[in-house]
C-alpha cells in the first residue's frame, strides 16, 4: 500500500547508478581478463566502483524500509531511485567514504537519507530502518566471499580474488562501524527508540559527532588493533586470509608500486 503510494518515476532506477553498475562490470571484467596494461587501475576503478555501488544500496535499503514503514516521502526525494546525487549529504555518503578507501583502506560509514520518523509507528520498524542499511553491507560481504568459503576459487584470477578479498574487507569495516551504538551511528539508531525520552534528549547534542568520535578512537594503536583484529577474525571465518586483503589493498593502491610480494602464491 505504501509503495503504491509512490510515482513510478519515483521507483525507477538512476541512469546515474546504472553507468555505475556499468563501470563495475567493465573493470570487473578488466581485472579478470588481465585487459589493462596496469592491473592496479583495473583493480582501483572495479573497487572503488562496486564500493560506491555498495554505498547506494546502503542508503537505499534504509529508505526502502523506511517506505514500508510508512514514510511515503522517500519517493519524492529520489531515495528510491539508487541515485547518489539525491542523498541529502553526498559528501558524507559517497566522496567521504570514497576518500577513506584510497588513503586509508577502511569503509567508512555514510548515511544522509533524511527519514521523517514521525510517520513511523513502533519501535521495531524504527530499529530496523536503520539496521537495514549495515546490513546490506553484511550481504555484500557474503556475496563478495561466496568464492572463499564455498571453495570455489578454482580459475578465478588472483588479481580478481584479491580485489574481491579488499572489497570484502570494506564492506566488513563498514557493518561493524555501523552497528557500533554511537549516536550518528547506524547501531545507536538501532537502541535508541528502546531508550527512555530523558537519555535521548541528553544523547541528541552528540550525535553530529560521533563519527569523528569513532575515528578518533581508531587512531590509538590499541583500538586500532583490537579493531582490524576483529575484522581479520570474521575474513577469516567467511574463508578470506588477511593475505589476500593485503595484496587487494596493494593492488588498489597502485600508486605506490606494487610490493611484490603478492606475485607470490600464499
Amino acid at each position: 500500500m505504501t509503495t503504491a503510494a509512490t510515482r513510478r518515476g519515483d521507483r525507477r532506477i538512476s541512469p546515474v547508478f546504472l553507468g555505475i553498475a556499468a563501470v563495475t562490470a567493465v573493470t570487473g571484467w578488466a581485472t579478470w581478463t588481465g585487459f589493462a596494461a596496469q592491473p592496479g587501475v583495473a583493480v582501483f576503478l572495479f573497487v572503488t566502483a562496486a564500493w560506491i555501488v555498495s554505498l547506494c544500496l546502503h542508503e537505499y535499503a534504509h529508505a526502502r524500509t523506511a517506505l514500508h514503514g510508512g514514510d511515503i516521502t522517500v519517493g519524492a526525494k529520489g531515495y528510491l531511485t539508487l541515485n547518489p546525487l539525491k542523498y541529502t549529504h553526498a559528501l558524507l555518503s559517497i566522496v567521504l567514504p570514497v576518500l577513506f578507501v584510497i588513503m586509508g583502506g577502511i569503509g567508512l560509514p555514510g548515511g544522509a537519507v533524511f527519514i521523517e520518523r514521525g510517520r513511523i509507528r513502533g519501535r521495531w520498524r524504527h530499529s530496523l530502518i536503520s539496521a537495514a542499511g549495515p546490513l546490506t553491507n553484511v550481504l555484500f560481504a557474503v556475496v563478495c566471499t561466496a568464492p572463499f568459503w564455498l571453495d570455489a576459487l578454482d580459475g578465478v584470477p588472483a588479481d580478481f580474488r584479491y580485489a574481491l578479498a579488499f572489497l570484502a574487507l570494506l564492506q566488513v569495516t563498514a557493518a561493524i562501524l555501523n552497528f557500533l551504538p554511537v549516536p550518528g551511528l547506524d547501531g545507536y539508531g538501532v537502541i535508541e527508540p528502546w531508550l527512555s525520552y530523558g537519555v535521548r534528549r541528553q544523547v541528541e547534542p552528540f550525535a553530529p559527532f560521533g563519527l569523528l568520535f569513532v575515528f578518533a578512537l581508531l587512531w590509538l594503536p590499541g583500538v586500532n588493533a583490537v579493531f582490524f583484529d576483529l575484522v581479520d577474525t570474521v575474513l577469516k571465518a567467511l574463508g578470506v586470509s588477511d593475505f589476500e586483503t593485503y595484496c587487494g589493498q596493494d593492488l588498489y593502491r597502485f600508486w605506490q608500486g606494487a610490493s611484490g610480494i603478492c606475485s607470490v602464491s600464499p
